[in-house]
């Protein structure tokens, strides 16, 4: 897993005007302000095609198609980021202590990481959807 980073060690440090402008409502509410969409809405959640998951916010690239798996949890799941996309912080909302992921550019929240995932590394990097782009490979 990645360090932890503070808001200002940051690439990308936008106002919350700035991002407002930039985010539709729903990609605000999750990635600047650590919400989480409802489970099972996201159309990623079934995507399943070659390509690259970028940072809805900054467009940083975070995880390849080949990382990608069906945790049956209604959240888009990898079992491993792109090496030095992600940044982590401890989060000890809800009554509980879980490990929250960022995208390492612009800090944006992307979900959660959790240690029941398949091999090669048992991790779960549950995402929410609306906090990533998919693009498909192109065809050579």
């Amino acid at each position: 897993m990645t360090a932890s980073k503070n808001q200002e060690q940051y690439e990308i440090v936008k106002t919350d005007g700035e991002w407002q402008s930039i985010l539709t409502p729903e990609q605000y509410r999750v990635l600047r302000k650590h919400g989480t969409e409802r489970a099972g809405t996201s159309p990623l959640d079934k995507e399943y095609g070659e390509g690259t998951y970028y940072c809805a916010g900054c467009g940083q690239a975070l995880f390849t198609s080949d990382t990608k798996f069906n945790s049956g949890t209604g959240w888009p799941s990898f079992f491993n980021p792109i090496e030095g996309a992600i940044a982590t912080t401890v989060d000890k909302s809800l009554f509980m202590t879980r490990v929250e992921v960022h995208c390492s550019r612009c800090g944006g929240h992307l979900g959660h990481v959790f240690g029941d995932g398949p091999k090669p590394t048992g991790q779960r990097y549950c995402m929410n959807g609306v906090s990533l782009k998919f693009e498909p490979a192109t065809k050579a």
